[in-house]
C-alpha cells in the first residue's frame, strides 16, 4: 500500500530533453508518450505552455512515463 512504481527512464535525461527540445515534444517521445509527443511536435509544445508545465513537473519529480511509472 502506497508503493510507488519507478520508471527505468532517467529524470535528468528527460529534463535535458525537455529544456532543449521540449517544444518538439522529444521528452514525451522518450517517456513513451507517442500520442502527446506528436501533439507537442505540431503545436510547438502547446504554444510553449505545455512545454513549461512539463519542465516544472519533471523537475518536481512527478512526470510519468507511458506505463504510469514516475520518472525519478
Amino acid at each position: 500500500m502506497g508503493q510507488v512504481l519507478l520508471s527505468s527512464r532517467s529524470k535528468v535525461m528527460t529534463a535535458i530533453l525537455c529544456f532543449f527540445l521540449g517544444y518538439l515534444g522529444i521528452h514525451r517521445f522518450y517517456a513513451g508518450k507517442i500520442g502527446t509527443g506528436i501533439i507537442w511536435l505540431f503545436t510547438g509544445g502547446l504554444m510553449g505552455f505545455g512545454w513549461i508545465i512539463d519542465f516544472i513537473v519533471i523537475i518536481l519529480g512527478n512526470f510519468r512515463d507511458s506505463d504510469g511509472y514516475i520518472i525519478k
